[in-house]
């Protein structure tokens, strides 16, 4: 049987290639993807998160474990939706309108991927009517909004009052996250919760879901 802990160090380590020769050699073998994920690409995540807690990894580690980590739920992913397999959250997440960076937003779904959430990446400039749309048609338990630049800040506030109108409020955390933006910006505008980096996003969104 495959080794799946050359798996985990495969990822944390940022190799796309043998993460995913592993991930293919194990399923021929018949080898539980529920297993694969909860057993060794979670951890495996929460240790790269921990190494840049510790300022062990920085940014473009995390980028290439993130890759490497995408690369086997591509694989898995299948397997796992025909097993009737549940998601830890749905997440919805979008940078908002006005602002086009996505490398913190891409970093976030891909390290909320690699912690068991079903992800849906709405892409930059998302209106907030895209995003009550996204909530409406996915029944998304969570919504997590970027945003790089301050001149794009208040699309923040603008798209929680829209879930507020079209009552869907109550139904979602919202998550707020970039550069810019503090916790007490979090709270001046109504979000349930802030985080500073990736790592940080999958803890807090485990924790609201969890209350």
């Amino acid at each position: 049987m495959e080794d799946l802990k050359k798996l985990s160090e495969a990822i944390i380590g940022g190799d796309a290639q043998s993460a995913r020769a592993i991930t293919e050699k194990a399923l021929s073998q018949g080898i539980d993807p529920v297993r694969i994920v909860h057993d060794y690409m979670v951890p495996a995540m929460n240790e790269v998160g921990q190494r840049f807690d510790c300022n062990e990894y920085f940014v473009p580690e995390l980028l290439l474990s993130a890759r490497a980590m995408k690369s086997c739920l591509e694989l898995l992913r299948p397997k796992l939706a025909s097993g009737g397999v549940k998601a830890a959250g749905r997440v919805v997440i979008g940078t908002v309108k006005g602002d086009l960076h996505d490398i913190g937003k891409n970093l976030v779904a891909a390290m909320l991927e690699g912690g068991g959430f079903e992800v849906i990446d709405l892409g930059v400039n998302v209106s907030p009517e895209k995003f009550v749309d996204a909530v409406k048609n996915m029944d998304a338990n969570i919504v997590a909004m970027s945003a790089l630049l301050t001149t794009t800040m208040p699309a923040m506030k603008t798209t929680i009052d829209a879930l507020k109108d079209a009552g869907l409020r109550q139904k979602v955390k919202v998550l707020v996250g970039g550069a810019p933006i503090t916790e007490k910006f979090a709270d001046d505008v109504g979000a349930d919760g802030y985080s500073e980096n990736a790592p940080g996003a999958v803890s807090l969104a485990r924790k609201l879901l969890a209350a």
